[in-house]
């Protein structure tokens, strides 16, 4: 089943306790692409860049799958550019610089050849470009997944829930499950997240893993202790890209399925964290990957009490 993509292609420029990327590729669609290339074999990317974003991760994006007539190029334009600088925590970060550049007036334009697609992951944008994918696709895809961000929940919150009514998952971390539910507890923010449209919840506890909700049901995913975390840039993407990716490949969303997916996700996004950007992503092996996924199956395994 192939997989529409809407996010950001981008420009980032990270500092951690542990090194400096200097301006490097990045962007919500960028990770999500990568990662779910792993498994789904054809993908539609939706995004916008400028001029002076490079022809060769393009190619690289094309040589895994990503189909590109959804990608916008503006001659004479910048592409989106985010600089930040993590604390030693690498869960807290300061944004120094986003420049909007391109995608200040980015109008999505969902190519007619990826129409037909059944399964769509929209990537942290505005709840209204998010909006306008899901209006020029001619029938209700068979799962649509949404990420959004606080950002969204404070400036554009009446858009952000015209668009949870019309998905089925939604990803988010658990400061933001809580500020948008207004619940302390995640149990009780699920209840009420539910209610505004998603059946599927995942929050996000980064270091701590993940949580899987839908009708009563619970699945934790532990996060994997890393012995070196270098950058934890578009890990949630990645996560995002994998879990879309699975599903889409095996054409399941069971429950159970679901919590395999999550564990694909899991598995993506602690490679993610080993390198600066998407240079772990560009470089990981199906080998490697299986050998992750395998590392988070022994992780849970208590095998069975006596």
């Amino acid at each position: 089943m192939s997989l529409i993509i809407v996010g950001t292609v981008a420009f980032d420029d990270v500092e951690t306790p542990f090194g400096k990327s200097g301006r490097m590729v990045g962007g919500a669609a960028s990770y999500i692409g990568l990662s779910a290339s792993h498994f789904v074999k054809e993908q539609h990317l939706v995004s916008v860049i400028g001029d002076d974003f490079p022809q060769d991760f393009l190619d690289e994006l094309t040589d895994r799958g990503v189909r590109l007539e959804g990608l916008e190029r503006r001659d004479g334009e910048k592409s989106f550019y985010w600089s930040g600088k993590y604390h030693f925590d690498m869960n807290s970060r300061d944004t120094l610089a986003t420049d909007l550049n391109v995608l200040a007036t980015f109008s999505p334009k969902v190519p007619e050849a990826a129409k037909g697609a059944r399964y769509v992951l929209l990537g942290n944008l505005d709840p209204a470009v998010q909006l306008s994918v899901l209006d020029q696709l001619p029938e209700r895809p068979k799962l649509v997944i949404l990420d959004t961000m606080n950002f969204w929940m404070d400036i554009a919150l009446d858009a952000l829930k015209d668009v949870l009514k019309r998905v089925d998952v939604l990803t988010i971390n658990d400061e933001e499950a809580r500020q948008l539910s207004g619940e302390h507890s995640l149990v009780k923010a699920a209840a009420k997240i539910h209610a505004m449209g998603p059946k599927t919840l995942i929050i996000k506890k980064g270091e701590h893993g993940a949580l899987l909700f839908e009708d009563g049901r619970m699945f934790y995913a532990p996060a994997l202790p890393l012995e070196d975390v270098l950058d934890p840039t578009g890990a949630g993407d990645t996560f995002a890209g994998g879990f879309a990716g699975y599903l889409a490949a095996t054409d399941d969303i069971s429950f159970d399925n679901m919590k395999r997916a999550v564990i694909m996700g899991s598995a993506l996004a602690s490679c993610t964290c080993e390198a600066f950007g998407t240079e772990r992503l560009l470089n990981l092996s199906a080998e490697a990957l299986e050998e992750r996924i395998a590392q988070f199956a022994e992780l849970v395994n208590f095998g069975q009490p006596a």
